[in-house]
Parts: structure tokens; C-alpha cells; sequence
């Protein structure tokens, strides 16, 4: 048994450069943390770092400490170089991908294989055997995941645009231009031309744009898109898709009960899906209050209760204490219990109402402190269930459990009789807001398929084709098939002549070379010469560009052949903030590799 210390003591982040460094800082407990607690002694009951209060320990060791043992350390040009090669063996797997006649690459993870062609599970999946050139990869593999979060699709044409930027870049270096000049040439860039992508982004209407949309980022499948624009004319704009397996080879849309609001997990250590980054659960129990939770002996039989039934528990509060959060995310981290906290959504009066649909949705009693219902006299019998739980940075759904359905129904009749009575706008307003987050209710995509490796596939495509939809709704849509960039080029000279600095100039002229680089990796994959591809889109119209699907240039819009405006500025935005980092770069350490000894000869170790 661990004993305690008596003082107060401070966490170690002890670092060493791999491929899951970056994601173990935010998503691992460091590993000298364990639990210990006296017998018959409840762990939720226990205060961490309280002297005789033993819930969690961590050993007193100085703040930062760099993990011991000889480093290898790189300066300069050989740095950066170093840095690049990595770059490109990843971005070279990844290009493949690109465009409508993209290849697939087959992954191996331990003994599995997977056929896939979606560029963000191909770069999460790259390790390089050099350390140095794995810092690389891992730059860009940042980009991947940015790429994923900001807009959910795009994350292979980020890759492409991040690759060339930084290898035009360290040529200039390397012949004397000013690192810090180039990277605030290239910034002004795309800040401009950010500017005007938004100006020509056409607004998306109807099912055939959603369906040109879908199709397109799901590898040119119709049947995704098809699948995408039936859900979302069932659920409208503003509903939700959720994407699970189905139990048999069909696939299907169907129709839950459900809501969505715009409160994310309280500490990314609640995450279950570490590849997605989200927290997932199902029939889980639900506490919903208007309450903070100021010390975990408030809700000690709420969690016994949620450990006994072997259920996830989601806890809805207005806030909880940092002790209380620290014991929750050390008792997830141990084994001992599934939990998400999330805060209230909502503001003033409205916070209150949405928490009610919330219990209602759920079967949950509201403890509210006006209705004389505390936390401390909290029952198990007050938590509430929820079919689906998901939970991502910024947001939550809930597919509601399907017995209160009419409960449901209910209420928003309710809700629509207060609306037709009241002349307050800004009651209106949120009464709407109210209706329509109880009505829109979950799309539920039921994938089916005959294989595993099918499977797998076509759930990443309609994950991507989701969130490509959900970015054009937001944001619009511009021509695909890197048309846009290419025709974007035509904005450069006037951005360069407004800088002085010469370097900055240069900074302007990387970025013009990287914009043509996603229609060539389009062009390439179609077995098409790249070069004579972007010559032959620089005469046209901004809509007209190459389909590589049909090999003619036409409208690509009528043509059903859209990228997401927000992917298209997102994409530029990632690849221009990784270029940036690499290009300001002067040094690495990464560890030094043991060489194993060489074994000894039998006759000489019986010597």
C-alpha cells in the first residue's frame, strides 16, 4: 500500500520525444499516479492530496523534469532537412488517397489488416524507425488531427499543401532568406486569401448540393451520398447524424429521439475513443443539475450506484471543484468507474429550461436548488438513461431512451403553445431554439457489411462524407477537384505587391506553388499529367476545373463536383501554421538510440 505524503505534492511531466508524446500529455495519467484506499471504505469518498485522506497519490518530484539518458541533437540546415524526409515519407503515403480515383493503402496493426483510403487514419498510423524523422511525421500528423477537429474532412489536401509549403520554404532558407520574414509572407497570404474564398463561397441548397458534397468526400460514392442527403432531409439542417454498425450486411437510416448542445468533456482524460478523441456511451446513466459539485461525497451513491450496475455515468452540472474532477478522472484512469462530466449549456433562464428537456429526455429528475432538490439527498433512482452518449471538445449528444418518447412529444407541444402566445422576441427566439433541439431528434446510420475490412472502410467514408456536409451547411461551397486553388493562384500578385519586404514576397510566392500541388496529387492519382492539368484550369472560369471521375474540364459545381468552403480555408490555415513552425526551427533532441551489445560467443562466455 502506498502511503501517503504529508505535504502537498506536484506532478512531474516527464517528456521523451515519440509518437505518442503528444497525445499521452493530454490523454494518459502520468504513471507514477495510484489509487489506495483503506477496506470498506468507499474510493469516491476519499480527498486527493489530503494528509489521512488517501484517494490518489503522486510522488513529490520537481515540476518539469527531461527524462534522463544521452540525447542526439541536430542544428540548422541538417535539422530541418532531417525533419523534411520524415515529412515526406508520410505525406507520400497520404497523397495517394487524394481525389476521386485515390488509391488505397493497406495498414498492418498487430497482425490486423485494414484497406483504407482516408488520409487521417494513414498519418496517425505512421511511426518512422529514425527519431528525428518521426518528429517530422509527427508535425504533420498535427496537422491531420487539426484538420479532423476544425472541419472533420480534408485532412489528406492540409497534408499536401503543408509538405510543399515547407519544402519550397527550406529551399529559400537555405539560400538566405529570413525564416521569420517567410513564415509572416505566407501568413498575410493565406489570411487574404481566406478573405476571398469566403466572398466566393456559394451557399448550399437543397438535397443535390448535399449529395455532390457527400459523394464526393466519401471517394466519389454515390451511395454515401445518398445515405448523407436522406438523412439530413429527415432530420433538417440543424439535426445530428450519429454512425454505428449494423447487425446485419444492410445499411439503413433511422430515426432517434435525441438532442445536441454545445458543451464539451471537462477534461480530455475522459475520452474512451482515443483515435477520434471523443468520449462514447452507451445506456449510460444520467445526472442532470443546475448545481456545482463542490466535494464527490455529494454524489459517493450516485457513483456506487453507476459502479454496481457496471454503467457509464454523465453528469450534467453547472460546475465541480478541481478535488472533485481529480478523483473522477483518477478513478476513470484506474478502471474503477466510466464517467463524463460536462458543463450546463445555456445562459440565465434559458440554462434552466434546457435542463428540464434534458431530464425529460433522459427520465432524469432535474436537481435543481428552487425546486429543494439537492445533491446531498440524491437518489439512484433520480439519474436518468441515455441509449448513446457522445462526446466530443466542444459538444454533446444524447439519443434519448426510447421510453420517453412520448414524455417528448409531449412537451414540445407544450413548448410550441407558450411560442404561439408570447411577444417577447427574445422568448420567441429561444423557445424555437428549444423546439427544435427536442424535434430534430438523431439520424442513425445503421452501416452494414459482409466483411470486416468492408466495414471499417465504409464507416470511415460516411464519417467523412458527415462531416464535409456539416462544413458546407456552415460555411458553403466552392469547386473541387483542387480547381479552387489552382484558380485562387490568380490572387497572388496582388497580395505580394502590397508587401515590402522582400522575403515576404518570397513567403507569398511558397504559398502560390503550394496551391497547385492538390490538383496535381488529384491528376497523378487519375493517371493524368499534373502540370498540364493546372495549365489548362488557369484559362478557365473560377467554377470551371478538371473531373477526374468523367477526364473533361467543365462546371464543377453543376457538375456535382464541391469541396466544403470551410475545408478548402481550414486546409490552407493548418498547412501555413505547421510550415511556420518547421521553417522558425533552429535545433532538435530527440533520445539517443541504444545500440544492443553484441551477443558473446558460447566458447568465450564458458571462459
Amino acid at each position: 500500500m502506498i502511503k501517503p505524503w504529508k505535504s502537498m505534492a506536484c506532478i512531474a511531466i516527464v517528456f521523451s520525444f515519440n509518437k505518442n508524446s503528444l497525445k499521452s500529455m493530454n490523454s494518459q495519467i502520468p504513471p507514477h499516479v495510484s489509487l489506495s484506499f483503506p477496506p470498506n471504505r468507499s474510493p469516491f469518498m476519499l480527498q486527493p492530496f489530503r494528509w489521512n485522506q488517501t484517494a490518489f497519490v503522486v510522488r513529490k518530484t520537481p515540476r518539469f523534469v527531461v527524462s534522463a539518458g544521452p540525447k542526439k541533437i541536430l542544428f540548422g540546415k541538417e535539422c530541418r532537412d532531417a525533419l523534411q524526409a520524415g515529412i515526406d515519407k508520410l505525406a507520400d503515403a497520404v497523397s495517394l488517397t487524394v481525389g476521386p480515383k485515390g488509391r488505397n493503402v493497406i495498414l498492418s496493426e498487430s497482425g490486423n489488416i485494414k484497406v483504407i483510403n482516408d488520409g487521417v487514419t494513414i498519418a496517425r498510423s505512421i511511426e518512422l524507425s529514425d527519431a528525428i524523422e518521426n518528429a517530422g511525421a509527427i508535425l504533420i500528423q498535427e496537422v491531420a488531427s487539426k484538420m479532423n477537429e476544425l472541419a472533420g474532412d480534408g485532412t489528406s489536401t492540409a497534408i499536401v499543401l503543408a509538405r510543399a509549403m515547407i519544402k519550397s520554404g527550406l529551399l529559400a532558407v537555405a539560400f538566405g532568406a529570413n525564416p521569420v520574414s517567410l513564415k509572416k509572407g505566407m501568413e498575410k497570404t493565406v489570411k487574404e486569401l481566406v478573405k476571398f474564398l469566403k466572398e466566393r463561397s456559394v451557399p448550399v441548397e437543397g438535397r443535390e448540393h448535399i449529395k455532390a458534397v457527400a459523394s464526393i468526400s466519401a471517394g466519389n460514392d454515390e451511395y454515401v451520398g445518398n445515405l448523407i442527403a436522406e438523412a439530413m432531409e429527415k432530420i433538417g439542417l440543424d439535426g445530428v447524424i450519429s454512425i454505428e454498425s449494423s447487425s446485419s450486411s444492410e445499411t439503413s437510416v433511422i430515426i432517434e429521439e435525441g438532442m445536441k448542445f454545445d458543451k464539451g468533456y471537462m477534461s480530455p482524460h475522459f475520452i474512451t475513443n482515443q483515435e477520434k478523441s471523443i468520449v462514447e456511451f452507451d445506456w449510460a446513466k444520467v445526472l442532470v443539475t443546475d448545481q456545482k459539485i463542490s466535494n464527490v461525497k455529494e454524489i459517493v451513491p450516485l457513483l456506487e450506484k453507476a459502479m454496481q450496475l457496471s454503467a457509464p455515468l454523465l453528469i450534467i452540472a453547472e460546475d465541480i471543484t478541481r478535488q472533485v474532477l481529480e478523483t473522477l478522472v483518477v478513478n476513470k484512469m484506474q478502471g474503477l468507474l466510466r464517467v463524463a462530466v460536462v458543463k450546463c449549456p445555456g445562459f440565465g433562464g434559458a440554462k434552466k429550461a434546457l435542463l428540464q428537456d434534458i431530464a425529460l429526455m433522459t427520465g432524469a429528475d432535474f436537481l435543481s436548488g428552487d425546486l429543494g432538490l439537492t445533491l446531498d439527498g440524491a437518489t439512484s433512482d433520480q439519474l436518468g438513461t441515455a441509449l448513446k452518449v457522445t462526446i466530443t471538445s466542444n459538444a454533446t449528444t444524447i439519443i434519448a431512451d426510447p421510453s420517453t418518447k412520448a414524455e417528448i412529444q409531449a412537451r414540445i407541444s407544450q413548448i410550441k403553445k407558450d411560442l404561439i402566445e408570447t411577444d417577447n422576441a427574445n422568448l420567441s427566439r429561444k423557445l424555437s431554439e428549444r423546439i427544435a433541439k427536442l424535434s430534430g431528434g438523431v439520424a442513425v446510420i445503421k452501416v452494414g457489411a459482409h466483411t470486416e475490412l468492408e466495414l471499417e472502410d465504409r464507416k470511415l467514408r460516411i464519417e467523412d462524407a458527415k462531416n464535409a456536409t456539416f462544413a458546407a451547411i456552415s460555411e458553403g461551397i466552392v469547386p473541387g477537384g483542387g480547381a479552387t486553388y489552382v484558380h485562387l493562384l490568380d490572387m497572388i500578385p496582388t497580395i505580394r505587391n502590397s508587401m515590402e519586404d522582400l522575403d515576404e514576397q518570397i513567403g507569398a510566392d511558397i504559398v502560390a506553388k503550394a496551391l497547385l500541388e492538390p490538383a496535381k496529387s488529384i491528376a497523378t492519382n487519375a493517371g493524368v499529367d499534373g502540370d498540364i492539368v493546372v495549365q489548362k484550369t488557369r484559362i478557365h472560369d473560377w467554377r470551371t476545373g478538371y473531373n477526374a471521375m468523367t477526364g473533361i474540364y467543365e462546371d464543377l459545381l453543376n457538375a456535382g463536383v464541391a469541396d466544403p468552403s470551410r475545408v478548402a480555408r481550414c486546409a490552407l490555415q493548418s498547412a501555413v501554421s505547421v510550415a511556420g513552425v518547421l521553417l522558425t526551427t533552429q535545433a532538435i533532441l530527440v533520445d539517443k538510440i541504444k545500440k544492443p551489445k553484441p551477443p558473446v560467443p558460447l566458447f568465450l562466455e564458458r571462459l
